[in-house]
């Protein structure tokens, strides 16, 4: 086995922490290597995906994932930047999606629920393999969000995020502030059952779908374009509108330090 004869000083910041070692966060460490691999390759190598890194600088200067490493270098690796501008630098991927879409891993089909409720765009089934999810997100340009390390290392993913949160409320509230989406809540405009898009449905065109005590207790009806299903603004309604807030009261006093 070659001996490694070389060697970086790597250093991680915020969230990109919670990927290595204790013995690693927080502070520099050297790590070694053989011949001159790309960055990209070293930072997946000590376990962080690269759809997690948004600005690398090797002595200061920002380089690109191809950058090679020859030995000697200080690396600095900071985290996705998709609620700022840092036009200046070698960002390492050619923009943020503004109106993100997303394609969930089967693990996260409540999440997926939730975001769909919420108003955006989730791709989800519970049998999709990997490699489909791959396909799906590079084919559509869609954010792969998942608890699976190994999808985000795969070359074709360019966004994706890692869900520290297990409880899918406390995930969804995460998505929600990494992607700075909370302005983009329209709540009910797709289906929370397969994503189709929600439109306003006059009571007459229901008399064979719905009870006749719903009919007249309730006055604003939808139905999801693609699949049929019908909506109404009853308690459940009402009970994710009054979570949505409390999660946005929630963020509101995190972020004034309350």
């Amino acid at each position: 086995m070659e001996t490694p004869s070389r060697y970086c000083e790597f250093r991680f910041y915020e969230e990109l922490n919670d990927f290595l070692p204790p013995e690693r966060r927080k502070q520099s460490f050297i790590h070694c290597f053989t011949g001159t691999p790309s960055v990209k390759d070293q930072i997946q190598a000590l376990g962080v995906p690269h759809t997690e890194v948004d600005l690398i600088l090797v002595n200061g200067a920002s380089v690109s994932f191809g950058h090679r490493l020859r030995g000697g270098e200080r690396v600095a690796v900071y985290p996705m930047f998709e609620r700022f501008d840092i036009g200046g630098l070698t960002r390492l991927r050619a923009r943020p999606l503004r109106a993100p879409r997303f394609v969930l891993d089967v693990h996260l089909g409540k999440l997926a629920r939730y975001l769909r409720f919420l108003g955006f765009d989730t791709r989800y089934r519970n049998d999709y393999h990997d490699v489909e999810i791959v396909r799906i997100a590079r084919a559509e340009r869609r954010i792969v969000l998942t608890r699976d390390l190994g999808i985000l290392k795969h070359n074709a993913v360019t966004h994706g995020a890692f869900l520290h949160a297990t409880n899918p409320r406390q995930q969804l509230a995460e998505v929600l502030t990494r992607f700075d989406l909370w302005r983009q809540v329209r709540m009910f405009s797709r289906c929370s059952h397969c994503n189709g898009l929600i439109v306003r449905t006059r009571r007459t065109e229901l008399a064979e779908h719905l009870p006749g005590a719903i009919l007249e207790r309730y006055r604003a009806f939808y139905r999801c374009a693609d699949c049929g299903q019908v909506y109404w603004e009853g308690s459940h309604y009402d009970r994710m509108n009054q979570w949505v807030q409390e999660l946005r009261a929630a963020r509101s006093a995190a972020a004034s330090g309350d």
